[in-house]
């Protein structure tokens, strides 16, 4: 299955922030959208990603002054993209050896998605089920 069937069925809903936006307020975008991660935005050029991992990090480092001060300061700048026509075995790949669980999808340098760790995971489940529930029809038929 491919990063674009993904979206297809999951929708390509993006929820970003802006790199002065404070820590406190990205937690409150964080828990009103029910997500892990925002992509930070600087205009239309993706800055980062800021997740619930980088919070905690945030918080170790700085106590409660970290949520005064932007996102920008703690988010991941080094941000790993997937494309719409990578496969998922690729994804998972990636997202377990560099220990992350959210990749931003680029179409034509252009963001049209957000691909989760719990999204690869339900698409491996949900392929594996559909393997099995023919894998029982064929020995039925036989």
């Amino acid at each position: 299955m491919f990063v674009a069937e993904i979206l297809k069925t999951k929708g390509n809903a993006v929820f970003s922030i802006a790199p002065d936006l404070t820590v406190a307020q990205a937690c409150a975008e964080l828990e009103q959208k029910r997500v892990g991660a925002l992509v930070v935005c600087d205009g239309e050029r993706v800055a980062g990603v800021f997740s619930e991992r980088d919070v905690v990090r945030a918080l170790a480092g700085d106590g409660a002054a970290a949520l005064t001060r932007p996102v920008s300061a703690y988010m991941t700048e080094q941000v790993i993209f997937a494309e719409p026509r990578e496969e998922m075995a690729i994804l998972m790949s990636r997202m377990t050896d560099r220990r992350i669980r959210h990749l931003p999808v680029m179409s034509d340098a252009r963001l049209v998605g957000v691909i989760s760790i719990g999204d690869v995971v339900k698409c491996q489940i949900a392929e594996h089920a559909r393997e099995a529930e023919s894998l029982r029809s064929y020995i039925a038929a036989g």
